[in-house]
């Protein structure tokens, strides 16, 4: 029985606004409007005699500015993190050769990603001796791809 995924196609009110804000937050148009904000402050410094309330305003201001665009660009980049990761899993689910176990990994904790790492590298030592990194692809497979590989009547005049 096949399971049909339904997408919604809608975003929260907050996730539209934050996709705008980040989106204008980093355009040029920003920086020159921040740009302008700090020369007009700094010009009124010698008509308000560079007083405590003075430097309050831009203080506060960019402390305010700041702490609210943290948490945008954050949600954006959680968002956009997301979908790079759906994308990989996809092309590793639609991979013949590629190992499911190593679909959403991104989950795991950090000793077992350095686990995976040195199986990975144990892997590119292995298609090193084939002669190239496309030599072996899979995680489950990538052993016994390689000792079929070096029994192989084609590979007996290499060095391996």
């Amino acid at each position: 029985m096949k399971h049909k995924l339904q997408l919604k196609g809608r975003h929260s009110i907050f996730d539209r606004f934050a996709g705008v804000v980040t989106r204008a937050a980093g355009s040029q148009w920003a920086f020159t409007g921040a740009v302008a904000i700090v020369v007009i402050w700094a010009l009124t410094g010698p008509f308000l005699d560079y007083s405590e309330s003075w430097q309050l305003v831009i203080n506060t201001g960019t402390t305010i500015v700041t702490f609210m665009m943290v948490f945008l660009i954050q949600q954006s980049q959680n968002k956009d993190s997301l979908a790079i990761h759906i994308k990989l899993n996809e092309l590793l689910a639609s991979q013949q050769t590629a190992s499911n176990r190593t679909i959403s990994i991104e989950d795991l904790d950090e000793e077992d990603l350095l686990t995976l790492r040195e199986f990975y590298c144990r892997l590119s030592e292995l298609a090193q001796k084939e002669g190239g990194i496309k030599a072996t692809h899979s995680l489950d497979d990538a052993q016994g791809v390689h000792a079929r590989k070096s029994r192989r009547p084609e590979n007996s005049g290499k060095a391996g």
